[in-house]
């Protein structure tokens, strides 16, 4: 004859037989405990650089450098704070191109250098995002990359989200003791494993900052943030 055995996935009740001398717990209640936070990002932050040629290293760089200040000004003029302005990377290499031979053939030669450099600019006000795009490709940016959202203060997030799920947790077991006509006894142990935040793309609405005439800023919408827990708890049955 075929038996079935049927288990919820988010908690298994678990009964240890135990010598009747015994003054301890007469079994254990494991529960998993979860809790989640759904949160508006309190800041922004993009890649915005630029890719120049030059006939020698130094022009190809020269050119990469003066739009590069130029992208930092306009961070600057638009109240970002110097310590949420760095750059993130510069590069040079040279380039080449193909060139056809008469004799059909394909040979490379040198064309000259590429520069880059990027900078990135962390916002706390996020309704400016769209506007400091828009006016760094004014003053000669070509790249934009890398466009994030996230919380300053990540930490503070995770804990009042994992002290909610402990709390699930011994609610859970609390029902489970009354509805089995147990004592819920004292918790056993905790297992809380680390769990990265991860940003969902839900309906958040930026405040657009207004644009000149004739310039359009690039629409943003932040989205927002779940943070979430998971605990594993035991708990001691009482007699």
């Amino acid at each position: 004859m075929r038996t079935r055995s049927f288990a919820a996935p988010a908690l298994l009740l678990a009964l240890a037989v135990t010598p009747a001398v015994a003054d301890d717990a007469a079994g254990r209640i494991r529960v998993i405990g979860r809790a989640s936070q759904e949160m508006a990002p309190d800041f922004a932050s993009v890649e915005i650089g630029v890719e120049s040629r030059g006939a020698t290293p130094a022009a190809a760089l020269d050119a990469a450098s003066r739009t590069a200040k130029g992208i930092i000004a306009t961070a600057k003029d638009m109240g970002v704070a110097e310590a949420d302005i760095g750059t993130s990377s510069i590069s040079l290499q040279p380039r080449t191109r193909s060139v056809r031979q008469p004799d059909g053939t394909v040979t490379e030669r040198d064309d000259g250098y590429t520069a880059g450099n990027r900078v990135r600019v962390r916002l706390s006000d996020m309704g400016k995002l769209g506007d400091l795009m828009r006016r760094a490709l004014d003053s000669g940016a070509n790249r934009i990359e890398s466009i994030g959202f996230g919380l300053r203060d990540p930490a503070a997030t995770d804990s009042a989200v994992q002290v909610a799920a402990v709390k699930d947790a011994k609610a859970q077991a609390e029902r489970i003791a009354e509805a089995t006509g147990v004592k819920l006894g004292s918790v056993l142990s905790i297992d809380a494993p680390p769990r990265a935040e991860a940003p969902r793309p839900m309906p958040y609405g930026l405040a657009k900052a207004a644009a000149p005439r004739g310039r359009s800023a690039v629409p943003v919408e932040a989205g927002i943030i779940e943070t979430s827990a998971e605990v594993e708890a035991v708990f001691a049955i009482s007699r």
